[in-house]
């Protein structure tokens, strides 16, 4: 039979190649295989660059490289493949990095319970070097919705390669809407012709990184809608039944431009931000910041006389100025009679009046009664009760300069990333790597600075953190490892009595907020999650120069319950680099070149019971 061919094709071959069997195992060790149903989802990502020319103009990296046309591909796509699993599914994803510089892979999002180790920013993991493989090994402890991946060194993510992340219900945990018909995932964000090196040289150079040269969506360029756009550019069609209800999951990844979503003549019905089931509300358009995620019921209720636009275009900007900044794709009904023609539908609130935008964002409220990620009531943690133990007050200002470089700061504190990262330090017990004096509010009595300060807070603490900007763009801010309840925003400078407009009973839990230039936004944390967690701007120019530090959260009494430890296969750096073995770099080669569609065949015939793969 066709199996049996299989089966024995695959042990003919591993046979042949005792090192390539050794790294099955390996894998299998890493990721936790167990015979006994474990559920599990094994992903292999290959980073490579790849030519592409979404705006109609070839992205350029920089002139030392002879003005080569790459985008940063997952297995040779742009955007990359989406990782689909379901609440506490354990999740591997090998990462061979093919790249000419160090990489690492974030989860926006996944909150990594007990795990900080697999976070993949520069305070939790050493980078994976070029040509080197490392393998991520992580639970979706008690989480569903919808979330990325994307690359969190060097500017990176304004390459590419990123791809969505969705974690379904489990069976037993019914969904607060009738099942769609179809799941459909929007990749938007802002793009630049030149790559994520040069953007790098001009930021670098003390400059801002100006205005971009349009949105993507999905990896391509706008529908020519317009004769400003060039003829000959690749745009993103959405095929369609008539009738049908579908999922629509839009995430921003782009560098810095908030944008506003809409699909012309159709409602979006809000019903998940993040992890997170909200009140349903109807849209016709929506803003979505830079490193946020939602999703939408879409009904097909329109007649099919013509075809739909879909738009993402720049918000928070001169829209006049910014036209070239939009993202247009098209939604193709099966029985549609015609192409679309004709202007962009416009967003129903005016940025002019940052009253009614706010509004907007204000509107996002939790679904109490619906089960998210368990089966009781996403409204039965009475957060509004607790009691707050500590505040943290982060202002961020507008860039200035430090020791003659342009930096971004958090209280005056422009991070500096140290060699050996913070999780590894303190399994070695390293000294002096960083320091636990991250100013729990603005210090205006002293210049700004760099350094490698981060909070000391306080396992099973109930916080407050404001985000206060003082900037003078829109910003959105992040924090690893955990979700928060989004409480209160207004404009003006934050105070004590504030705290008296605070939503306690429906705010909504997620982990990435806009804070509006001139005002600020409240959160709640529940510190709970054992580890070493980044928080950061998500706006890649900002983050880049600094915009960043770390909370370190340590349980005392710890007994291995609340901290899953170093793993094995940890990459090691800085300070600790004479503890890393060379990698055997030709046998990850020979996996790639041929033979991982076998290894993944013979896996899946012995694991078909327990594992999935991307």
């Amino acid at each position: 039979s066709t199996n049996q061919n299989i089966k024995m094709a695959a042990a003919s071959f591993l046979s042949r190649f005792s090192m390539i069997w050794a790294f099955v195992i390996t894998l299998a060790i890493l990721a936790g295989f167990t015979l006994a149903g474990d559920p599990f989802v094994s992903c292999v990502f290959e980073i490579t660059y790849i030519t592409a020319s979404p705006l109609g103009v070839p992205q350029q990296v920089s002139f030392a490289l002879h003005s080569l046309v790459v985008v940063i591909a997952v297995n040779g796509k742009f955007p990359g493949p989406v990782i689909t699993a379901t609440t506490n599914y354990n999740v591997d994803v090998s990462v061979f990095n093919r790249l000419d510089e160090p990489l690492l892979l974030a989860w926006n999002g996944i909150e990594m319970r007990r795990n900080s180790w697999q976070d993949g920013v520069l305070g939790t993991n050493c980078p994976i070097p070029p040509q080197w493989n490392f393998t991520y090994s992580f639970q979706v402890k008690d989480q569903i919705g919808s979330f990325f991946y994307f690359p969190s060194l060097h500017f990176q993510r304004a390459s590419g390669g990123f791809g969505p992340i969705v974690i379904n219900n489990r069976d037993l945990i019914p969904i607060p809407f009738s099942k769609p018909d179809g799941d459909i995932s929007f990749m938007i964000g802002d793009w630049y012709t030149h790559n994520h090196t040069a953007l790098r040289s001009v930021l670098d150079s003390g400059e801002e990184l100006g205005m971009p040269d349009g949105v993507l969506i999905n990896g391509k360029g706008p529908y020519k809608y317009n004769t400003t756009v060039p003829d000959g550019i690749q745009y993103e069609t959405v095929n369609v039944d008539p009738g049908k209800t579908y999922r629509i999951r839009v995430h921003n990844v782009g560098v810095s431009t908030s944008l506003n979503f809409r699909i012309q003549n159709h409602k979006l019905l809000l019903v998940e931000t993040e992890g997170r089931y909200t009140s349903q509300t109807n849209f016709t358009d929506f803003d979505i910041h830079v490193g946020q995620s939602y999703s939408f019921l879409v009904t097909m209720d329109q007649n099919a006389s013509s075809d739909y636009y879909i738009v993402a275009s720049a918000r928070f900007v001169n829209e006049t100025e910014w036209q070239r900044v939009t993202g247009v794709g098209i939604l193709h009904y099966s029985n549609s009679k015609g192409h679309t023609s004709g202007p962009l539908p416009l967003p129903a609130t005016d940025v002019s009046h940052p009253w009614s935008v706010m509004n907007q964002q204000r509107a996002i409220k939790q679904n109490t009664s619906a089960s998210g990620a368990r089966p009781n009531p996403q409204g039965s943690y009475h957060y509004g009760q607790i009691n707050i133990t500590d505040t943290y007050i982060l202002r961020s200002m507008p860039p200035t300069k430090i020791n003659g470089s342009l930096r971004s700061t958090l209280n005056g504190v422009s991070f500096l990333n140290p060699s050996t990262p913070m999780t590894l330090a303190d399994k070695h017990r390293l000294k002096g790597v960083y320091k636990l004096d991250f100013p729990s509010r603005p210090v205006d009595s002293k210049p700004p600075r760099l350094g490698s300060s981060i909070i000391n807070a306080t396992y099973k603490g109930f916080i407050q953190v404001i985000f206060q900007n003082n900037d003078t763009k829109l910003q959105t801010f992040h924090i690893d490892g955990y979700s928060f309840y989004v409480v209160a925003m207004d404009f003006g400078n934050w105070t004590e009595d504030r705290k008296g407009s605070y939503n306690n009973w429906d705010a909504i839990s997620r982990s990435t907020i806009e804070v509006y230039p001139g005002a600020w936004t409240a959160v709640l944390i529940s510190l709970d999650n054992v580890g070493v967690w980044n928080i950061r701007a998500e706006n890649l120019d900002r983050w880049y120069l600094g915009q960043e530090t770390y909370m370190r959260i340590i349980n005392p009494e710890e007994n291995g319950k609340t901290d899953m430890g170093q793993p094995q296969n940890a990459l090691y750096c800085g300070a600790l680099r004479s503890m890393q073995k060379e990698q055997l770099r030709s046998s990850a080669t020979s996996i790639l070149n041929g033979q991982l569609n076998l290894i993944l065949t013979f896996m899946m015939l012995l694991f078909a019971s327990v594992t999935t793969f991307c």
